[in-house]
C-alpha cells in the first residue's frame, strides 16, 4: 500500500489563465517542482486529477489536451519527478458525469490500478470542488491554495510557494 499526492492542474501545477490548452500558455507555478520533490522524498506517488471542461465545451480538443499533458510530463521527467498518471474529466458540467470533481470517478480510476492508502494521502487544489472530492473519496489530508474561501481544508495557503516553504519547515506533517 502506498501514500499518494493528488494534484489539481490549473491553479496548482500551472498558472490558471482559463482553459489552458497550449504549451506557450502553460506556466508552472513558482515552487511546484520543489513541493513535489518534498512528497517524493517521503515516498508518495503523484497523480493529477483535473476537470477539463474546455474539451466538452469545444474550446480545445482532447488531442490538444493530450499534447500539452505529454509535454508537461516530459518537463517533470527532466526534473526527475514522475507523475504516475493524469486523470481528467473532459465533460461539460451539464453532462452530470461521475468523473467531474467533486464526484470521485477519477480517484476510482486510480484506485482500480494502484494500491493507495487514502488515510495517509493528500490532495492539493484551488477550488471547493477539489477539497470536496478529497472528502467524498476519503482522502484524509487537503491543502487549499489561493485567495478563495474554501471550507474544510486541512491547510490553506495563498500560493504553492508558501505551501512549499511551510512543508519544508514542517516535514513531519507529510512523514509516514
Amino acid at each position: 500500500m502506498q501514500k499518494a499526492l493528488f494534484l489539481d492542474r490549473d491553479g496548482i501545477i500551472n498558472i490558471d489563465h482559463g482553459y489552458v490548452s497550449k504549451i506557450e500558455d502553460f506556466i508552472f507555478t513558482e515552487g511546484i517542482f520543489e513541493l513535489l520533490r518534498l512528497f517524493l522524498d517521503k515516498a508518495y506517488l503523484l497523480f493529477i486529477v483535473t476537470n477539463q471542461s474546455g474539451i466538452g465545451r469545444g474550446y480545445y480538443s482532447e488531442d490538444d489536451f493530450l499534447r500539452l499533458t505529454s509535454w508537461m510530463l516530459e518537463e517533470f521527467k527532466k526534473r526527475e519527478i514522475e507523475i504516475v498518471s493524469v486523470e481528467y474529466c473532459p465533460h461539460a458540467p451539464e453532462e452530470k458525469c461521475s468523473c467531474r470533481k467533486p464526484e470521485i470517478g477519477m480517484i476510482d480510476e486510480i484506485l482500480a490500478k494502484q494500491n493507495i492508502i487514502l488515510e495517509k494521502s493528500w490532495l492539493i487544489g484551488d477550488k471547493q470542488s477539489d477539497i470536496d472530492l478529497a472528502h467524498n473519496a476519503t482522502i484524509a489530508n487537503t491543502i487549499a491554495i489561493g485567495e478563495r474561501k474554501i471550507e474544510k481544508a486541512t491547510y490553506t495557503f495563498k500560493t504553492i510557494l508558501e505551501c512549499k516553504e511551510f512543508l519544508e519547515k514542517n516535514k513531519d506533517i507529510i512523514a509516514p
